[in-house]
């Protein structure tokens, strides 16, 4: 079992699921964007606000910044981590210009404060919504963020930008770097491919061992000795807890390759398997952390309404996980509380269970919140 370090060097990250504020969040928010929606299902943003009133009560108006993220910021003030890094699934823009895919999120540049609310250090952006408003959205978005000083990575207004890694330094505790990329099996089309004089995202067309190559190369040339690296990977659909066999070997490879520390996957609604490979994190699917869902049926089986906090433990002389935190959470009217104990022992169990195959194990802990154990066998030599 990975056991936290008890120096100085220590170094803690914080990642999270899908932040997707758009849509009925904006509209809870103090400024929020034109409610006007181009879904079949709904064709104002204030809709999902009635449903999720319809099922949990009553939701502010103009609720603080700090709102949503509700006991979320407790647990980020107990744990103090040093560097926060999110999913960001939404455009910050007022603009208009709507791609007709179904499901388009933005939220206003004055609610992007609760970004900063939250001590939000990078967003990731290489997702399948970060363009739902056109490139004039996409460059809203990395215009309010870098006004923001919140770090981004995985998408900018050409390919070098977008393959360029959101660089978090840690003082005598080294550098953080974070690299993310797109898939189109988590809905990213190849149209969204950022190109030399084209913003867009930094887009990843497969996971055979070629492509893994090029990205392993690519981060080598970019890192430090002692750089600690976050490889971000937008990727797989949205419900199910298969991992395919070339999610695993491609995090693998970035691991023996590039010496990545963390795989952060993500595009699942709900969270999925964990695995330790070298004493490397791979987080196949984080879940969804901040959305508007509540109110709609479907996949209950899943229990999307569970968000997780992964607080991750690295050494920064090696790059190796000393030990994971997770803390779970539940989405209530739009906000983050603490979930009861029966739907922790329930959560506990389904991570156990899923991640079993990968030599990894989940353990509850006092005070609500889970530990992570890996076999000997995945430890870095063996």
């Amino acid at each position: 079992m990975g056991q936290s370090l008890q120096n100085d060097l220590h170094m803690q990250l914080f990642l999270c699921g899908d932040v997707m504020t758009g849509r009925g969040i904006d509209q809870v928010l103090p400024v929020p964007c034109d409610p006007i929606l181009h879904e079949r299902y709904c064709q104002s943003a204030r809709d999902y606000v009635r449903l999720a009133e319809r099922a949990h009560g009553p939701i502010p108006r103009t609720a603080a910044p700090t709102y949503i993220w509700g006991v979320a910021l407790d647990e980020l003030e107990r744990a103090s981590p040093d560097v926060r890094i999110v999913n960001l699934e939404t455009a910050i823009t007022r603009s208009n210009d709507y791609v007709p895919k179904g499901i388009n999120y933005r939220m206003s540049p004055e609610n992007a404060s609760c970004l900063v609310a939250a001590g939000v250090d990078c967003c990731v952006l290489a997702n399948n919504h970060v363009l739902d408003w056109g490139p004039a959205g996409l460059l809203d978005t990395l215009a309010v963020l870098g006004r923001l000083k919140i770090k981004t990575a995985g998408a900018g207004h050409d390919l070098a930008e977008a393959s360029a890694p959101a660089v978090l330094a840690m003082g005598k505790k080294g550098r953080v770097l974070v690299f993310a990329l797109a898939a189109p099996t988590a809905g990213i089309p190849r149209g969204w491919a950022a190109a030399r004089t084209r913003a867009g995202v930094n887009f990843l067309p497969d996971l055979t061992p070629p492509s893994a190559s090029r990205v392993a190369d690519h981060i080598v040339k970019m890192k430090r000795p002692g750089d600690v690296v976050v490889a971000s990977i937008h990727w797989g659909p949205n419900w199910g807890h298969d991992i395919p066999v070339a999610q695993q070997q491609f995090a693998h490879a970035l691991i023996d390759d590039a010496d990545v520390s963390i795989v952060y996957g993500h595009s699942s609604h709900h969270a999925k398997a964990v695995e330790v490979y070298r004493n490397r994190l791979i987080l196949y699917g984080c879940g969804d952390f901040l959305n508007d869902y509540e109110g709609i049926a479907g996949y209950e089986e899943f229990r999307s309404d569970l968000r997780l906090m992964y607080f991750a433990d690295i050494n920064p002389a090696n790059g190796d996980l000393t030990a994971l935190e997770i803390t779970p959470l539940q989405a209530h009217r739009f906000s983050l509380a603490y979930p009861a104990t029966e739907d922790v022992e329930w959560l506990a169990a389904a991570l156990d269970r899923n991640s079993r195959r990968f030599g990894t194990g989940v353990q509850q802990e006092p005070g609500g919140r889970l530990s992570l154990s890996w076999s000997s066998a995945n430890k870095r030599g063996q």
